[in-house]
């Protein structure tokens, strides 16, 4: 299955989840120190390999952060060629003043926004499915 491409649908039926806890972006050099089961996501730079993590996790492996984030998925399965998903939510958070950072894996798109901005970024988008 490769998921839905339809704009219209994927707004309607996007069902945003808040994923409990505080996350955090970090970058490290010795990602061979880290056991992936710990992390959210990795991702290698040309200057370093970035990583989510849990904000306790990140402190445990005394990693740097300044960014202490909400994760929000979008529980619909987008398809990786859908067009204008992101452009559509970002432009209703950035409406409201909420940053968010995006992170389109295989089958859900996920938004990281300021812990401050939780419950008004959740507000935005399930505003999408009524």
């Amino acid at each position: 299955m490769s998921g839905e491409k339809k704009l219209d649908v994927l707004l309607k039926s996007m069902k945003p989840k808040h994923n409990v806890g505080e996350f955090v972006f970090c970058k490290t050099d010795n990602l061979e120190q880290i056991n992936l089961n710990q992390i959210v996501m990795s991702f290698k730079e040309e200057e370093s390999t970035t990583i989510i993590a849990k904000k306790e996790v990140a402190d445990q492996l005394n990693l740097d952060y300044s960014f202490v984030a909400s994760w929000i998925t979008l529980t619909v399965h987008s398809s990786l060629e859908a067009v204008g998903l992101t452009a559509a939510f970002s432009n209703a958070l950035s409406d409201n003043g909420i940053s968010c950072n995006v992170v389109a894996a295989y089958y859900h798109d996920h938004i990281f926004v300021d812990t401050k901005d939780t419950e008004k970024a959740m507000e935005v988008l399930n505003a999408f499915s009524k």
